[in-house]
């Protein structure tokens, strides 16, 4: 029997060469327009996500006689309604922070006057040493200050980015939820072989279930994760329990870098509320213990075998991802890495970078 690959000759060769070059310069445009485009790409993948994870809800509720258009309506009310009213809860006490934050910066400084003694004796140190090496000492040198925009601003500007594009996603998600099952009759009709017709309707569907089985249960995993710091807050006397279990369930969302922020965060407030640093360490203790056994336990309990993906990838993409478009490319780079994942399974070719993304369960035959 006659091998199917073509024999290697110079010609065939340059083809593969010029291919090869091809893709690393399509990869390499697509992540050029990725990253100076984000603030439009951002709400379309967010509510492309949206309508992933709610699919199986609109079709479930169209089961016993609810339309899409009505249901899609109603889940995405619910869920503006619900982060319209925690952050109108959230956004006093945040607010307060913000105003106080210099006066909160001096009363730490103080309180660790201690640790920052030392490092002003080697800043003296290092001063003094540069000037020693730096010659031409005497000469006027002339400095231009340059005015930044305030902290205060910078804030609202960024809540305000993120408001649009979170209305921008709800909308999007909300029409793609009602079209209903436009979208795969389409996508079939696209391909002209029936193979075709199936191995994409099988890769839209598999990225919905395990898209929408990853949101909806690390949503109630996080719920759960800020309930209990909430509590835990609350237990050791740190003010504003109720704000603290709210940002450990929005934290949370990022992996990895959520759990670290918001260690620090306790930790900073916990200085500045209480007299005794020992009793004040109890509170980032509590959080950094109840945020291990989630990441430990509960999360891979619920979503290791249904995730398949090793922690290393899960890594890598957060940091791809983070690089790209800052903290909202870390909260997306997950639910991108899964339907990557899912793509890669099903297309022959990528299958065995798939294999690398993957958990640790073999390389299933083609």
């Amino acid at each position: 029997m006659s091998s199917p690959t073509e024999p290697s000759t110079p010609e065939t060769e340059e083809l593969r060469k010029i291919r090869l070059a091809l893709s690393w310069l399509l990869v390499f445009v697509a992540f050029t327009v990725i990253y100076f485009a984000r603030e439009l790409m951002f709400p379309v993948f967010l509510g492309v996500m949206l309508a992933l994870t709610f699919s199986p809800v609109v079709r479930g509720l169209g089961r016993i006689g609810i339309p899409a258009p009505a249901t899609a309506v109603l889940v995405m009310l619910t869920l503006g309604t619900t982060g319209f009213v925690a952050a109108y809860f959230a956004s006093g006490p945040i607010s307060e922070w913000l105003e106080d934050l210099p006066a909160m910066g001096q009363e730490l400084q103080y309180k660790l006057a201690g640790l920052n003694d030392s490092v002003e004796k080697i800043k003296d140190a290092s001063k003094n040493v540069e000037e020693m090496a730096t010659p031409g000492k005497d000469e006027a040198v002339r400095e231009v200050a340059v005015d930044r925009p305030g902290f205060l601003s910078m804030a609202a500007s960024g809540a305000m980015t993120m408001l649009t594009s979170l209305l921008v996603a709800l909308v999007l998600a909300t029409f793609l939820l009602a079209s209903g099952t436009l979208f795969h009759e389409k996508l079939v009709q696209s391909f002209s072989r029936f193979e075709d017709k199936k191995t994409a309707l099988m890769v839209v569907k598999d990225v919905e279930r395990r898209i929408s089985r990853y949101l909806l249960s690390i949503t109630v995993i996080n719920a759960g994760l800020g309930v209990c710091i909430g509590f835990a807050m609350w237990l050791v006397g740190m003010p504003n329990w109720l704000i603290w279990g709210l940002l450990a369930f929005l934290l949370n969302f990022l992996p990895f870098v959520g759990a670290v922020v918001g260690v620090i965060l306790v930790a900073g407030v916990a200085l500045l509320t209480f007299d005794s640093p020992g009793y004040a360490l109890l509170a980032p203790f509590s959080y950094l213990m109840l945020t291990s056994i989630e990441g430990q336990f509960v999360t891979p309990t619920l979503l290791g075998r249904s995730l398949e993906l090793n922690t290393v990838s899960v890594f890598l993409a957060v940091v791809l991802w983070g690089w790209l478009w800052g903290v909202p490319g870390a909260l997306m780079a997950v639910p991108f890495l899964v339907t990557f994942k899912v793509l890669c399974d099903n297309v022959p070719v990528l299958r065995i970078v798939g294999n690398f993304l993957g958990s640790q369960s073999p390389l299933r035959d083609a």
